[in-house]
């Protein structure tokens, strides 16, 4: 059955379209069930009322009078009443249900006091008797109080004209069409108002920032000279020139057109670019990620030291699903080589924690968790993972360079800079992380708010967690809180009134596009380190800036011979460098295209080296130089790398005697150390023999054990050097008043009391 808003007005003259063609009723004869049609070209059919009636494409005309004052317009309904138009619609209703049934609420099973009345009893009066009775009604009641009720000026007609409306489109059809009038026209612009308009606007556009009053008199001119310019013949202003509305108008229409304009002029310009493939309309996870860094608005302690700082937190959010697929926290600010990857946390699935319960095992019904373990090797964590397709970032020096370029061929996916100091293109990140300090971070000790001007007495004596444990807190929250929330404003366009969370939009997602289960290789990490075209040197092995590397066994066949790669680098060796541990630098062996570790040549046989960075290298270059120091061989800057690192102070003073950045740059390097470490691929128990000696395990040392082993290693160093200055250990030196026993000539000879070399008796002849 047709509703009630599909009825079909085919009185003479209405419109009505049939297979998108537009026909007007040109007569109906109800006796006969059949109307005659004619469409705009003249061409006439006669078609009956059930061809109408079951027509799956026959619909009303929006240009027929019949829709009234929704004509060109979507379909009016209750929720567009202001306040207090609604309550007067229902009045209406009671009115014109009293009319039609006798009763107010429409229902005889309801009546109301004294219902029904005499005047409106449907058993004893006419339908037409009973609308002139509430003609009468309404005119008996009081002019201001009716004038305020909306009833002043109601007529037979205007009872009959409400229950049309009533029963085409129910209680709306009682409001008047002045309370929904049309929107959003201007009638007094014209289109030679409106090609002013955007003439000024492209000419305001390019040039300074004006006030609203000079872009009013621009419009003004621009009327004048193109459009009412002097005719020719008499040179006279036309009679009848163009109307240009006031400057109230103007001021709506610019508004309503270009928005309030408080942007800077230099923004509005970038603002302004042409976009080349429309909206993006996100309906995946991992169509879109985006990356952010932000301040932890949390005190937390340093793994060295133990000092309160601030550091930094970059997450990558899935706009579909809102997700947080990764994050990092890193002390003073990330790198690009932490970007990288926090993008290769996305696509590998999240290890179960020791003290993580079953809760928070993958629990998404599409994919069994069984499955995902025995691709990943381990049990996985509630979180999805998936390969980027875009990912969008600002314009920070982070995102910006040569080696995320290379980050972004390797994993596929495009890296997409938003506009310069537009936020609002990854609002959803911004807004994420307003909702992590809302729900996590206020919660915490040592919390320091987004301002200055709100932060607490001490802040700092607050702080109570260390970075790692930080890290684990945030880590849980997201598992167990943040992706089985529920989504607000962020609900899918295919359901915005249901209940979703992460989690169960991530779950949707298996049915709708499926998964691509795409866990990334262990040499993902080499990959996306930075890399180094470089020749290998027959007896000193690789030099990666600044620094020699080398080891025996592994370059043992490639020294001082050219690589077979050909073209831009021909005959050169690829090295990767991770920036944030500097110790080793890793080589892919061409045939067996295993990645092995190369150990600093500098660094001691034995014992455990001090991590340190590209900045602690960029600092003992420096002082080699400032120094006078050319020496043959990195072990003569092993010295001055360690007197770096631990300081010649001692240790009960040392952490004392530094100010804060620089006790900073010592738990940067431990922490990236660390980081290194945990993102490094686990070797098999015959690398990490072979690797023994050559790599040192990354371990979290207090600011004592720091101190102490870079001066244990300063120490053995010089130990091994004076050792191999000497074949064999030196001669102990006599004892005191040796000489002179053995020069006095009053010093007795000892007795010889000792036997022969052949056992005889002494003095024996």
């Amino acid at each position: 059955m047709r509703p009630a808003r599909a009825v079909l007005d085919l009185s003479p003259g209405a419109g009505v379209v049939l297979d998108g063609t537009q026909w007007t009723v040109e007569r109906r004869e109800p006796h006969l069930g059949r109307v005659q049609l004619v469409a705009s070209d003249g061409v006439r059919q006669q078609v009956s009322f059930r061809f109408l009636a079951n027509h799956p494409d026959c619909r009303p005309s929006s240009r027929t009078a019949s829709a009234g004052a929704d004509r060109g317009r979507q379909s009016k309904a209750v929720e567009d009443l202001k306040k207090g138009r609604l309550e007067l619609v229902e009045l209406r209703m009671a009115h014109l249900l009293e009319v039609a049934t006798g009763f107010r609420s429409g229902d005889r099973l309801r009546p109301g006091p004294g219902e029904p009345k005499p005047e409106y009893d449907p058993d004893a009066t006419t339908l037409t008797g009973r609308r002139r009775a509430k003609v009468a009604e309404l005119r008996a009641m009081d002019r201001q109080q009716a004038k305020l009720l909306g009833l002043d000026a109601v007529s037979l007609h205007t009872l009959i004209r409400w229950e049309t409306g009533r029963r085409r489109f129910g209680l709306i059809g009682c409001a008047d069409d002045r309370w929904l009038r049309e929107s959003g026209g201007h009638p007094a612009v014209t289109e030679e108002v409106r090609e002013a308009i955007l003439a000024v606007r492209e000419e305001t556009l390019r040039g300074a920032k004006v006030s609203m009053r000079t872009k009013d008199r621009m419009i003004r001119q621009y009327v004048r000279e193109t459009f009412d310019s002097k005719e020719p013949d008499t040179g006279e202003a036309p009679e009848h020139a163009t109307k240009v509305p006031s400057y109230r108008t103007l001021c709506r229409v610019w508004k309503e057109w270009f928005g309030p304009g408080g942007a800077r002029q230099r923004y509005a310009r970038s603002a302004d670019l042409p976009v080349k493939n429309g909206h993006v309309v996100v309906h995946r996870p991992g169509q879109v990620v985006a990356l952010d860094t932000t301040v932890l608005p949390v005190m937390v302690r340093d793994g060295v030291f133990g000092d309160p700082i601030k550091p930094h937190l970059t997450i990558a959010l899935d706009t579909y699903t809102h997700s947080l697929v990764a994050f990092r926290l890193t002390l003073v600010s990330d790198t690009a080589v932490d970007v990288a990857m926090l993008l290769r946390d996305v696509m590998m699935p999240l290890p179960m924690r020791a003290d993580w319960g079953d809760e928070l095992e993958w629990p998404y019904p599409g994919l069994p968790a069984a499955v995902v373990s025995e691709f990943a090797g381990h049990k996985v964590a509630g979180l999805p993972f998936f390969t980027p397709e875009t990912v969008t970032t600002d314009h920070g020096a982070v995102y910006r360079n040569h080696h995320l370029v290379e980050v972004q061929r390797v994993l596929g996916c495009n890296i997409l800079p938003s506009r310069v100091l537009r936020p609002q293109d990854k609002a959803a990140c911004e807004r994420a992380f307003g909702t992590c300090r809302q729900l996590l971070f206020e919660l915490l000790t040592g919390y320091t708010g987004v301002d200055i001007a709100d932060r607490g007495a001490d802040p700092a004596a607050d702080a109570l967690l260390t970075v790692d444990e930080m890290e684990h807190l945030i880590a849980t929250w997201i598992v167990k809180i943040w992706q089985t929330r529920q989504l607000g404003e962020y609900a899918p366009s295919w359901d915005p009134d249901g209940v979703h969370s992460p989690n169960s939009l991530f779950a949707a997602s298996f049915a709708q596009a499926g998964l691509a289960m795409e866990i990334p290789s262990p040499e993902l990490f080499y990959e996306l380190l930075p890399s180094h075209y470089v020749r290998i040197d027959a007896r000193r092995g690789v030099k990666i800036r600044g620094l020699w590397y080398d080891d025996e066994k592994i370059l043992r066949d490639y020294r001082g011979q050219r690589s077979t790669r050909g073209g831009k680098h021909k005959g050169q060796w690829l090295i990767r460098r991770d920036p944030r541990d500097r110790r080793t630098v890793f080589f892919q062996d061409p045939i067996t295209h295993a990645w092995h570790p190369l150990a600093w040549t500098g660094q001691p046989a034995v014992g455990q080296m001090p991590a340190f960075g590209d900045a602690r290298v960029r600092d003992l270059l420096k002082k080699a130089a400032s120094c006078g120091m050319k020496p043959k061989s990195d072990t003569e800057l092993l010295p001055v790398l360690l007197e770096l690192i631990g300081s010649a102070i001692p240790v009960s003073q040392w952490p004392t005697q530094m100010n804060k950045s620089q006790r900073t740059e010592h738990a940067r390097e431990v922490a990236q150390a660390k980081a290194a470490e945990a993102d490094r691929p686990a070797t098999t128990p015959a690398e990490s023999e072979d690797a023994q000696g050559q790599e040192a395990v990354v371990t979290v040392l207090q600011w004592p054990q720091r101190a102490r082993q870079a001066q244990d290693s300063l120490d053995a160093e010089r130990r091994r050097r004076r050792e191999a200055t000497v074949s064999a250990a030196p001669k102990p030196p006599p004892t005191l008043g040796a000489g002179f026993r053995t020069r006095s000539v009053f010093a007795l000879p000892e007795d010889d009391d000792q036997e022969d070399a052949d056992g005889g008796p002494p003095n024996a002849g």
